[in-house]
């Protein structure tokens, strides 16, 4: 099973593009983790490190998706 990653910060735009993802992604084909990077800061920099530049954002098998646009992860580093 692959893996996908979907980074939030919480705010309405995060929170709609979680509830898209969470009905459209094959749960045969992928597990999926939702990270809430406002309540789990210490993953900042794994989501860096996959490419993420602002959430929401989702990570397929290491590709880097952005989503609309709520929040680039410099401003949640503050």
């Amino acid at each position: 099973m692959s893996k996908a990653v979907f980074y939030h910060a919480g705010c309405p735009v995060c929170v709609e593009a979680e509830q898209q993802v969470a009905k459209s992604i094959d749960p045969q084909k992928y597990n999926v983790e939702i990270v809430h990077l406002g309540e789990a800061s210490g993953r900042l920099a794994e989501a860096e490190t996959a490419g993420v530049k602002s959430v929401p954002a989702l990570v397929l098998d290491g590709a880097v998706f952005h989503i609309n646009h709520g929040a680039d992860l410099s401003a949640l580093k503050s």
